[in-house]
């Protein structure tokens, strides 16, 4: 039996983990030459300077995250990872009536670095982080004792691995990967999980999806950024007058017109820079009943809050400039390093400095596929805001 390393915390340090984050900063921690030593992904016990335990997590000194937690006493192998996947398996099971759905959300999970998105007999994983990667052998072996699916693919190329030393590589470990279908909200989609952004799929948006398309019916709707048609395809299946949706990448407004064409549905979809398009309909004096802006993360890091939030604002300003009076305003962002009350500010002034009024109906993030951890708002990442415009 393999005895891992006991790091332990500085007097008065680790406030966050203290109260019950699974997250240990770098200069929480006591630091010795040979702790920083260590492999990076090496399993640890941590404890407080006190003696008080906090169970096993993995460590890595090249990154500012240095430890996280798995919150467990229990030794970190095959039955830990069966167990904690079957307990992700019976929340979803009891949420949703299809295998479509994001499996395990990281640290919502108690399984820090690591996402996994089930498309029917397709589970896509990412693994973002150096303890997780070398614990994967033990994670895929547990999956298919767990969900035996027919096909995994590692999307293991998320930026964040390069900040844990990490290469980046896409892989099907298990089937030969290729175009998936899913199916949400009634409806039917295609995505690439060998190619496509993320995992190939959004299912954060699930809820958000469901409670425009309630509004669509007879109504003119438009999709700014809408990617493989999550939004688009929603609305114009519940009965939307018209559809345009706005997207700069070629391959996914391809799925995108595949999955409208397969579902029944003609939407007029655009290849263009939404900035760009949102600046011509703004010209032409284009309107819509309902407007969707769903950009990708404009604050990748804290250094770029500020212009991030001066991008959120523009969006906010030209997505309500394109809205009719008496129209609806989906604005949402993805980025974790900007707050929901910074992004609703930026998008109010956005909205209210064009003269407009708007009251706010809907304040949401992801669908309850994403739990997020109680002691970690950073893993409630997506903010979506509704407003009712005049």
């Amino acid at each position: 039996m393999s005895v891992h390393p006991t790091l332990k915390l500085k007097p008065r340090e680790g406030r966050r983990v203290r109260a019950g984050a699974p997250w240990v900063f770098a200069n929480e921690l006591v630091l010795d030459a040979k702790t920083k030593a260590l492999e990076p992904g090496t399993l640890i016990k941590l404890e407080g300077d006190d003696g008080r335990k906090f169970g096993f997590g993995y460590f890595n000194a090249k990154s500012l995250i240095a430890v996280r937690l798995f919150e467990t006493e229990e030794a970190i192998g095959r039955n830990f990872f069966a167990a904690r996947l079957r307990r992700a398996l019976e929340l979803r099971e009891s949420l949703y009536d299809r295998p479509f759905y994001r499996l395990v959300h990281a640290e919502g999970d108690g399984l820090p670095g690591l996402t996994i998105d089930r498309m029917g007999s397709t589970c896509v994983c990412q693994v973002t982080t150096a303890g997780m990667e070398a614990l994967t052998p033990m994670l895929l072996d547990a999956l298919d004792e767990v969900v035996a699916p027919e096909t995994v693919i590692l999307r293991n190329d998320t930026p964040s691995r390069a900040l844990e030393g990490l290469d980046s590589f896409v892989n099907a470990v298990k089937g030969e990967g290729g175009r998936v279908t899913v199916e949400e909200n009634g409806a039917r989609y295609f995505a690439e999980p060998l190619s496509g952004q993320k995992t190939g799929w959004y299912y954060d948006q699930r809820d958000n999806r469901a409670f425009l398309a309630k509004l669509a019916r007879g109504r003119t709707v438009l999709d700014a950024c809408c990617y493989t048609g999550g939004f688009a395809i929603a609305c114009a299946k519940a009965g939307a007058a018209n559809v345009t949706a706005v997207d700069s990448s070629a391959p996914a407004l391809a799925l995108a017109e595949e999955a409208a064409s397969a579902n029944g549905f003609r939407p007029r979809f655009i290849k263009a820079d939404v900035f760009e398009e949102l600046e011509r309909m703004v010209a032409r004096g284009d309107k819509f009943d309902i407007v969707v802006a769903d950009p990708p993360p404009f604050v990748k890091s804290r250094k770029d809050l500020e212009a991030g939030a001066r991008a959120y604002r523009k969006l906010a300003r030209l997505s309500a400039s394109v809205t009719k009076p008496g129209g609806f305003l989906l604005l949402a962002s993805c980025s974790h390093n900007i707050p929901m009350e910074r992004f609703a500010q930026e998008c109010a002034i956005g909205i209210l400095r064009l003269g407009r009024s708007a009251t706010l109906i809907r304040e949401a993030g992801a669908g309850s596929d994403h739990p997020a951890h109680p002691m970690l708002p950073e893993t409630a990442y997506l903010k979506a805001l509704v407003y009712a415009v005049s």
